[in-house]
């Protein structure tokens, strides 16, 4: 109903807008782009012009348009927008939606400011390509710098100049719904992949109009939120937030991201919103951040039921740390004036933030020509064109991961009889998954859809199965925030009982589930994450006909998977792979792309596990399973059931024994490392040769590996390739309990491998 509304009143703007009389106004402010002194002046002289409630408009950023993330929805968009109190829109989009709203914004209003447009564009626009989280998977930093390069293209074709993303928050709780955003455990990838998308999203600049500011979020440590549970309480030290959380934002920051995104949760008891240590002292004063920062949704609202003070405070506090634009909320719109009135806020943070933002908009050159990004025909050219098709189907089929391939029961023979079960086989909404924004599931290509184009219709054999939820609670819960989950007839008996009458009758057998795609991202947090109860009821009655079995996964974070692991033959984790899913999986599953993907959160074994990750470190009592008193469970492996870095070929690689060019390395030496891989199979594949070191001593205690580089080599059957990484004094640096950031003397490990597991080793020593 919320969306419905969004709509009727969106429209009743555009009327509105194009019912008013014309008036007496200036001509549109025309700026030049020759350099920064340029803006400078023009960003001065204009200030020169506004008073203070103008400036504060230029702070609070509105929400109206066809979708909303939060319970929030802002009001008399228009009528603001003429006073000069608004800075910018989200959740706006379509050339003729936000040229509506752009010209009340030029034409009405006293200093004829443009606004920005924002959205939540976080793995495609109108193209979907994977969830972040499966991107990650593929390790093919040049693969996600083009879906972002290719999600900017339609965004600013849409209207949009600012995407919500990158999420870069480090993720090792999957019971979080929002993992499936992130790009996981690992703080060198996150850190890589931040850079990827922030350059792809941005590009080489604005002049052209076809890229967007990039908005890094969340700022900081969202990821480590308590017991998994969205929007909750985060606790660390220092130390670890600047050796494991932080690093990925700060990548972000050295990649010119334009904008940042503070967090929910609390740091150091402070909320992030308004503690200024995080935003002006570490992201400003330290980093060296110069663009602008925002909230999320409400949240400088949110810091009174933190307990922070009321609405005036919390105002207060979130100008003083240096947040430059309120998401929602209106606080400062609210409060600002008084608060400068009275000192507790100076003119000067007030300006500082309101030029940030006018810098923002003078870079995008809305000054110059406000709609620059409201074209229909490069609408129409962009969206969904037949290059970013394509793109999506490459992303899918490069982030899906083989978890289990047992006897080579994969990749499928076409002239085999395969029955394809599961009420996933024929979806299309959850391919797109969350977050999916301005997604058309509707133009998704499904599995089933797949089948019958490459193969002709029908050629394999189909029952559903199961429902994807049979909890009707749950469907309904789910249903109030577009979940789209419906019963089949049928009775859960009746749909196994077909599903197995079918499965008899193939040569093997297909199993597509997973979650619903509301099951993961915001407010999405699950206590218990494995497959649904109905879908391993019908996974055992498969188990019974004797066929060979190949589970494909659609989900949105690691699930618990020790039964299947155990009983099935093949288990293929897709994700939500986007747009082109379907096709992506036919093609890995039949063989035409063989599987190179590798996770990049650990899948547990169960839930008394998590948080479990590879760069843990092994206290003072390491696991050993013969020794009582030790860091163990009675019950379980400490180990997951996958380890990150992990995935399966259709190939097999032979990784030789490491070499070292030097086992002593000075503080300017590079020292090398290297191995030889082999394809010993008998197909052509990729593979991805990861690299990691462990400090075997230190001032403070060091993790068990972390990962320090990676090499994606593609071999031929038969061929060898030696892969070698340098290691130089950096590579070894680490922020000591002082905060300094550096690298101690002493012993060291080298491990190369094709998981963190898996992995052979080598000594080195760093002497003064």
């Amino acid at each position: 109903m919320i969306k419905h509304w969004l709509t009727s009143l969106l429209i009743a703007i555009q009327f509105s807008a194009l019912m008013l009389p014309t008036l007496a106004v200036e001509e549109p402010i025309v700026q030049s782009t020759s350099g920064s002194q340029t803006m400078n002046t023009f960003v001065a002289d204009l200030m020169s012009k506004m008073t203070l409630e103008e400036k504060i408009g230029q702070m609070n950023l509105l929400s109206i348009g066809f979708d909303v993330t939060g319970p929030v929805v802002s009001k008399d968009v228009d009528s603001k927008i003429r006073k000069g109190l608004v800075g910018g829109v989200f959740n706006t989009f379509t050339p003729s939606a936000v040229r509506k709203l752009q010209e009340i914004a030029v034409n009405e209003s006293r200093l004829k400011i443009p606004l920005f447009f924002g959205y939540d564009v976080i793995h495609g626009h109108r193209t979907i390509f994977p969830i972040p989280l499966g991107l990650s998977s593929s390790w093919d930093l040049d693969l996600v710098e083009r879906t972002a390069r290719a999600a900017a293209l339609e965004a600013s074709a849409d209207g949009l100049h600012w995407t919500f993303s990158p999420m870069v928050d480090i993720t090792r709780d999957p019971r979080w719904g929002r993992v499936s955003e992130g790009s996981g455990e690992d703080t060198y990838l996150g850190s890589a992949i931040a850079k990827a998308m922030v350059h792809g999203y941005q590009g080489t600049g604005y002049e052209k109009g076809d890229s967007v500011l990039a908005c890094v979020k969340h700022f900081a440590l969202y990821g480590a939120a308590e017991a998994g549970r969205d929007y909750n309480t985060v606790d660390m030290s220092e130390m670890r937030m600047y050796n494991e959380y932080l690093p990925p934002y700060k990548a972000a920051v050295d990649a010119g991201v334009a904008t940042v995104m503070s967090s929910f949760n609390e740091i150091n008891g402070v909320p992030a919103t308004g503690n200024k240590w995080l935003m002006t002292d570490l992201l400003r004063k330290q980093w060296g951040f110069k663009g602008f920062i925002c909230t999320d949704y409400t949240a400088i609202n949110e810091m009174i039921a933190h307990g922070a003070g009321d609405e005036s405070k919390v105002a207060e506090l979130s100008f003083n740390a240096g947040i430059d634009q309120d998401m929602v909320g209106e606080l400062f719109i609210k409060y600002g004036s008084e608060l400068v009135k009275s000192g507790k806020v100076s003119h000067s943070t007030i300006d500082d933030a309101c030029r940030r933002v006018l810098e923002a908009k003078y870079t995008l050159g809305l000054f110059e020509d406000p709609y620059r990004y409201m074209n229909e025909e490069r609408k129409t050219a962009q969206t969904m064109s037949a290059d970013k098709l394509a793109l999506s189907r490459e992303a899918a089929a490069k982030s899906t991961v083989l978890l289990k391939n047992a006897n080579d029961v994969l990749p499928l023979d076409p002239k085999e009889n395969i029955a394809f079960i599961g009420p996933l086989v024929k979806d299309k909404r959850n391919l797109i998954g969350n977050w999916s924004g301005a997604g058309a599931w509707e133009k998704a290509t499904a599995v089933w859809d797949a089948l019958d184009t490459k193969f002709g219709a029908n050629k394999f054999l189909y029952a559903k199965g199961c429902n994807l939820v049979d909890d009707q609670a749950m469907i309904e819960k789910l249903n109030r925030d577009g979940a789209m989950l419906t019963k089949d007839s049928s009775s859960p008996q009746q749909l196994i009982d077909e599903a197995v009458a079918t499965a008899k009758r193939a040569d093997k057998i297909v199993v597509v589930l997973g979650e619903p795609f509301c099951m993961s991202g915001e407010a999405a947090s699950r206590s218990m994450i494995g497959l649904f109860d109905n879908q391993v009821a019908l996974l055992k009655a498969l188990k019974q006909t004797g066929k060979p079995i190949v589970l494909v996964l659609m989900n949105g974070r690691p699930l618990t998977l020790p039964w299947e692991n155990e009983n099935l033959d093949a288990i293929v984790e897709t994700w939500y792979g986007g747009s082109m899913a379907g096709p992506a999986a036919v093609d890995v599953l039949f063989g035409e792309v063989n599987p190179s993907a590798k996770i990049t959160m650990s899948f547990p074994i169960n839930v008394g596990q998590i948080p479990v990750y590879y760069n843990a470190k092994t206290t003072g009592r390491p696991f050993d399973d013969k020794e009582k008193y030790r860091s163990k469970y009675l019950d379980v492996s400490n180990l997951p059931l996958y380890p990150f870095g992990y995935g399966l070929s259709y190939t097999k690689y032979d990784y030789g024994n490491i070499s070292i060019s030097s086992a002593t390395m000075k503080p300017n030496d590079t020292v090398t490392v290297s191995t030889t891989v082999t394809n010993t199979g008998k197909r052509a594949g990729v593979e991805t040769v990861q690299f990691y070191i462990r400090d075997l001593v230190g001032s403070i205690t060091r993790p068990a590996k972390e990962l320090k580089g990676f090499r994606q080599i593609a071999l031929q059957p038969g061929e060898s390739k030696t892969v070698s990484f340098d290691i130089k004094r950096d590579d070894l640096r680490f922020y000591n309990s002082d905060l300094k950031l550096d690298a101690e003397p002493g012993e060291f490990k080298a491990f190369i491998g094709p998981n963190s597991r898996d992995v052979k080793e080598v000594g080195f020593t760093l002497v003064e």
